[in-house]
């Protein structure tokens, strides 16, 4: 069984900062891709930044220059830290990871339960 829990999320005002952590816990043995995706009211789940194994990072447009990924490997950790935040970040923000919980077995995708992030104008 494994489990991903995010925490951090919250209401802030525009200009400010959250950062969003998110842990895996459970039967791992390797956990290749983590990312942050986001959902707003009435639209689709979008990718908002991805981090692998080596620290490679991808990042949607909209957030260059203002969000950062992280991970910790030894925790099973990834970070989100959101600054200048604006009001079309408001969204659930929801943790992804790639894992594979056995060493002789496949990697599957596992979803968190979400964290609720509003930015007020």
């Amino acid at each position: 069984q494994v489990q991903l829990v995010e925490s951090g999320g919250g209401l802030v005002q525009a200009g400010g900062s959250l950062r969003l952590s998110c842990t895996a816990s459970g039967s791992i043995f390797s956990i290749n891709v983590m990312g942050w995706y986001r959902q707003a009211p009435g639209k689709q789940r979008e990718l908002v930044a991805t981090i692998t194994s080596g620290s490679s990072t991808n990042y949607v447009d909209s957030v260059k220059g203002r969000f950062t990924i992280s991970r910790d490997n030894a925790k099973n950790t990834v970070y989100l830290q959101m600054s200048s935040l604006k009001p079309e970040d408001t969204a659930v923000y929801y943790c992804n990871a790639d894992l594979r919980p056995r060493a002789w077995g496949l990697s599957y995708n596992y979803w968190g339960q979400g964290t609720q992030v509003t930015v007020s104008s």
